[in-house]
């Protein structure tokens, strides 16, 4: 709808214009509407005089109010032709302009990483790192900011292959392009665990069962590792720093990325499939 009225506001502007630029575009329209009462006033005259006469007055005055309006147009219509560039250009350089910012502090190349993306999807199958040993996921750090991750899901093989292909595609990334490794805290989520992490409360997450991608194998939660340590805290400028990478790295791969949200999620990311969640 917002693009249809962009349009028919272009087409008015551009008529207008046309009227104000040919004299010879001005005397067509007003030939057109002098002929148009014309056949109005011959319509009405017979049996009806008197209503004939009142329309040839209004005829008459509407013939005269349209050319006092095109004598103004004609002596300003430089003016109004100006106010008119500026009334339409501005919203349609906005719309071919529009797009989402990425955090601010690096440089996207986004040529290099599409062309890793286009081997991705014709047939690369990149392979899941070796897991972690239970141990770092149960550190003081971790337990204090996470304190059921002891208990998620870190199995590649439960997410959707499409979309473990396009997660590890921005490891890849991550890896080679920024120097950070990174660590998958989160993959599938049962139902039943989606409900216990809703009910610990909303600074947790939000969704219930099904309403999350992690119950169809679209998302997952991930963080750095440093030293052989996951980095989970946002306090960390390196870690920080980090997810700038990741969300441009992620939202290159086709993904949807939790740090645009309004409750932000630095280390999640989801493909979303239309009709898989519940709303």
């Amino acid at each position: 709808m917002f693009l249809f009225s962009v349009l028919l506001f272009f087409v008015a502007a551009c008529f207008c214009a046309w009227l104000l630029l040919f004299p010879a575009g001005r005397d067509v329209v007003v030939q057109s509407l002098s002929a148009a009462g014309r056949r109005i006033e011959q319509h009405l005259r017979g049996g009806y005089r008197q209503g004939a006469r009142q329309a040839a007055g209004l005829g008459r005055d509407a013939g005269g109010s349209l050319r006092r309006v095109l004598l103004f147009v004609r002596r300003r219509y430089l003016l109004l032709l100006a106010a008119s560039v500026l009334v339409t250009v501005p919203p349609l350089l906005a719309l071919m302009l529009s797009g989402r910012g990425m955090l601010s502090g690096y440089d996207s190349d986004t040529q290099a990483i599409n062309d890793q993306i286009a081997g991705v999807l014709q047939g690369e199958q990149l392979a899941a790192p070796a897991p972690l040993p239970l141990l770092a996921f149960t550190t003081a750090e971790v337990t204090l900011l996470l304190p059921m991750l002891d208990s998620a899901n870190r199995n590649w093989q439960l997410l959707d292959p499409a979309f473990a292909q396009r997660l590890l595609l921005v490891f890849k990334i991550m890896k080679e392009r920024h120097g950070y490794d990174m660590a998958i805290l989160e993959g599938y989520r049962s139902p039943e665990r989606q409900n216990a992490l809703a009910a610990a409360g909303p600074g947790v997450t939000n969704a219930k069962a099904f309403q999350s991608y992690h119950q169809f194998g679209l998302a997952a939660d991930c963080a750095f590792l440093r030293d052989g340590k996951l980095v989970i805290s946002e306090k960390d400028p390196w870690a920080m720093r980090g997810y700038q990478f990741y969300g441009a790295a992620a939202e290159a791969a086709g993904l949807t990325w939790g740090g645009r949200w309004t409750m932000m999620d630095f280390g999640h990311t989801e493909l979303r499939v239309p009709g898989t969640v519940k709303k």
